[in-house]
C-alpha cells in the first residue's frame, strides 16, 4: 500500500508546512501535563513515536527494511542520532536559558542546514532563500524582544546543539532522498527510548505516571512530533535543506496561537508583528521557488 508519497514541489511545501503546524502544538501539550517531568514525557512520547513510525512504514510497504541491514545505512544512523540531539538539546536549552535566547538560536537551523548541504552535498541555495532566512530570524528576534533576557552559556550551547542536530537531520534527508528515509525517524525513536530510560534511571525518576500524563505524552508522540516528522521526511524529496528548515519555522509563529485559543494566554504585540514578518518570509520564499527544483545530489 502506498501512503503519503510526494514527488512535487507543491506537495512537499504543503507537507513540510503542516509539519511545522503539528510541531507548534508542543507548548499546548506540555501545558496540559499535570506532574510528569521532561525526561518522563520524552520516554513515553518516544514509545508512541516509534509505534507510529513502524505503522506508517509498514503501510508504505517498507517494514522489511526495519529488520534488515538497510536500516543501518550511514544517512539513517546519522539522521536518527541527530534527531535525538535536537530533542535533548532543545529541552535542556528551554530549561536553562530564556525562551527568547533559545528560540533565536533554534532559528539558526536554516543557516546551518544551507551551509552543510552546500559543503557536503553540493546543494546550491537560492539568493531568495538566504534573504528569507535573514528576514525570518529578524521576525523571531522581534517576537521575543520583550521577553526575559536571562542568559546561560551552557543553555545557549544546548540550543545551538539542537539547531545543529535538526539541520544535520534535514541534510541527511536530502542525502538519502533516493532511499526511504522514514526508518531514520524510526531509529531516532528507538535511540530516544534507550537514552531517556537511562537518564530517568540515573536521575531516579519513576516511570510510573498518571494515566492522564501518559495519554498526553503518547498523543504528543503520535500527533505532534511523530506526525510532523512523517510529513517533514516525505516532503524532503523535492525541497532543499535550507527550504526545509525555513518552512518548519512556522512552528514558532503558531505556537503562541494554540495557547491563546485553548488556554486564553494573550500574545504580545511583538509576537503578532514578529510572527507576521516570519510568516511573510516563509510564504515569499515558497512562492518564489515554485518553479525551482533543487539540483541533483552529488
Amino acid at each position: 500500500m502506498v501512503l503519503l508519497k510526494s514527488n512535487t514541489y507543491t506537495h512537499s511545501l504543503i507537507f513540510v508546512f503542516f509539519a511545522g503546524v503539528l510541531w507548534s502544538t508542543v507548548g499546548l501539550g506540555i501545558r496540559l501535563i499535570e506532574g510528569a517531568g521532561v525526561w518522563q514525557i520524552l520516554f513515553y512520547r518516544s514509545i508512541s513515536l516509534t509505534l507510529l513510525l513502524y505503522t506508517v512504514i509498514h503501510l508504505r510497504g517498507g517494514s522489511t527494511k526495519l529488520v534488515s541491514k538497510e536500516l543501518f545505512t550511514t544517512p539513517k544512523i546519522i539522521g536518527g542520532l541527530s534527531l535525538v540531539a535536537a530533542y535533548a538539546g532543545g529541552i535542556f536549552a528551554i530549561q536553562t536559558t530564556s525562551v527568547a535566547n533559545a528560540m533565536l538560536l533554534f532559528a539558526t537551523a536554516p543557516f546551518i542546514a544551507a551551509i552543510l548541504a552546500s559543503l557536503f552535498l553540493g546543494e546550491k541555495v537560492r539568493i531568495m532563500t538566504w534573504c528569507a532566512v535573514i528576514v525570518a530570524m529578524g521576525g523571531i528576534a522581534y517576537m521575543f524582544a520583550d521577553q526575559s533576557t536571562q542568559f546561560s552559556l551552557i543553555g545557549s550551547l544546548a540550543a545551538l546543539g539542537s539547531a545543529m542536530g535538526f539541520a544535520i537531520f534535514s541534510v541527511t534527508l536530502r542525502w538519502g532522498k533516493d532511499d526511504e528515509m522514514l526508518p531514520s525517524v524510526f531509529l531516532s525513536g528507538c535511540f530516544a527510548i534507550i537514552i531517556t530510560f537511562l537518564i530517568c534511571l540515573f536521575l531516579k525518576q519513576s516511570l510510573s505516571l498518571s494515566f492522564h500524563d501518559i495519554a498526553i505524552s503518547f498523543s504528543l508522540g503520535i500527533f505532534q512530533v511523530g506526525g510532523g516528522l512523517v510529513l517533514y521526511t516525505i516532503g524532503s524529496k523535492a525541497l532543499s535543506a535550507a527550504d526545509l528548515t525555513l518552512l518548519s519555522l512556522a512552528e514558532v509563529v503558531l505556537g503562541p496561537v494554540w495557547v491563546w485559543l485553548f488556554l486564553g494566554e494573550l500574545a504580545s504585540n511583538n509576537t503578532l508583528i514578529g510572527g507576521s514578518v516570519l510568516l511573510l518570509a516563509i510564504i515569499t520564499n515558497a512562492v518564489s521557488g515554485k518553479r525551482w527544483k533543487p539540483p541533483p545530489i552529488m
